[in-house]
């Protein structure tokens, strides 16, 4: 049986609609059969933002497939495939001429209901007008009790994402590490730190009558009492990428983050 992919693409941006016909005529001139589902498939391509990646990552990593990850966005760390080397991308994947990064994704428990998710899971104050909220944090061992607007547990996937915005440091993807980054802490001496990947963190909202809510990468706004508790840990699933040859990781921070470029 030949081989099928799968092409997931920003159905709002015209360039993403575009570059998706191109691949699709790409794939069947050569003999791949298109499809809209990710189960079955041989590959995954995504063609949009980082954004559109994150959407789709879940399903990606459930189904244990790999994605070329087409950057149709202004910025993107994860979707780090131009559009005009994406074809010869394409050819090299159909000729078994690549190489994939694996990235760890997050597994988060709350209330029972478990989450999948790639780049953060955060705890956040419901308001911006609403006073600091208290949130204590453990993992082998007590960690902390943060003051603050919110707290977010990244992966180092996602140090380049909410958390490098909030203060967070860059983190190489492959390290088996965790992020902690406060939002805003009213001690200013509070700080970003980095614990092991194997550590199981466990964190619960201190103050009573306070809104806060647990988003997963952007999403699954889940509202939170003092009475819940939410697990974070590395997940067994990993989305994996597939590298472009042209690249590393360091000259993607110099290209996206402007880096030795004056820019004032």
């Amino acid at each position: 049986m030949g081989k099928k992919v799968c092409i997931i693409y920003n159905t709002s941006k015209k360039d993403a609609v575009k570059f998706y016909k191109i691949s699709k005529e790409f794939f069947e001139n050569n003999d791949v059969h298109v499809q809209e589902e990710v189960e079955g498939s041989s590959f995954v391509v995504v063609i949009g933002g980082d954004g559109t990646l994150l959407r789709a990552s879940r399903t990606i990593a459930k189904h244990d497939k790999f994605v070329v990850a087409v950057n149709m966005g202004s910025l993107g760390f994860l979707t780090d495939v131009r559009r005009i080397e994406a074809l010869k991308v394409y050819k090299e994947v159909l000729d078994d001429d690549y190489e994939l990064e694996e990235r760890h994704m997050l597994k988060v428990e709350v209330r029972g209901k478990t989450y999948i998710g790639l780049n953060e899971v955060v705890l956040a104050k419901g308001a911006v007008m609403q006073t600091l909220i208290r949130i204590r944090l453990t993992g082998e061992h007590y960690i902390n009790t943060y003051r603050a607007d919110g707290l977010i547990i990244a992966t180092p996937t996602g140090s380049t994402g909410y958390s490098l915005s909030a203060g967070g440091p860059i983190v190489r993807p492959n390290l088996d590490v965790l992020l902690i980054t406060p939002i805003a802490p009213h001690n200013l001496s509070t700080r970003p730190i980095i614990v092991d990947g194997k550590e199981e963190l466990t964190l619960q909202l201190k103050e009573e009558e306070r809104d806060a809510y647990v988003t997963i990468d952007g999403s699954d706004f889940i509202k939170i009492t003092q009475d819940d508790t939410i697990k974070v840990k590395y997940s067994d699933k990993k989305l994996k990428l597939v590298l472009p040859k042209s690249r590393n990781y360091y000259s993607v921070l110099r290209e996206k983050l402007k880096w030795g470029d004056n820019i004032c």
